[in-house]
């Protein structure tokens, strides 16, 4: 199934690929490599996700603030693929970092948000390698940001 076909089938709406707003780009294309900057934690409202996990958020929290940012990378893809998302052959490695104090030991669990809907939109292109790790703080004091790398067919 067509990773467009599981948007529609599953609901799932992409935000709208935000511009940079420091000296970046938001994706990056090197031969057939996709590079997607990280992507913070944003809510369907438009609205910062932020906190602290293990303080202001519970892992569920940060699992569907994960979720988010890949719901944002995905937009990014989809906009440097030109619109078209069959154009990923296949995703290579996430990066999660989570916004955690420094007895938070559950930093996978809220990247398998990321991990997760990723596997899901591409199937088994999707499945990829990954990092978790945990920071003291991240931009804007979200909660969490994810970055990318896909292959291109």
């Amino acid at each position: 199934m067509k990773p467009e076909d599981i948007l529609k089938e599953n609901n799932i709406i992409l935000p709208e690929a935000a511009d940079p707003v420091g000296s970046y780009v938001a994706a990056k294309i090197i031969g057939k490599l996709l590079y997607i900057s990280g992507q913070i934690s944003i809510g369907s409202d438009g609205k910062l996700i932020k906190g602290k996990l293990g303080k202001d958020l519970a892992v569920e929290d940060g699992y569907k603030a994960a979720e988010r940012c890949a719901l944002s990378i995905v937009s990014q893809v989809k906009k440097a693929c030109g619109g078209d998302l069959s154009r990923i052959k296949e995703c290579i490695k996430l990066t999660g970092f989570v916004n955690s104090t420094e007895d938070f030991v559950d930093q996978p669990k809220v990247i398998n948000g990321a991990s997760d809907l990723i596997a899901k939109i591409f199937s088994e292109k999707g499945m990829h390698t990954r990092a978790a790790v945990s920071t003291n703080s991240l931009p804007l004091g979200v909660a969490v940001e994810v970055d990318a790398i896909f292959e291109l067919n």
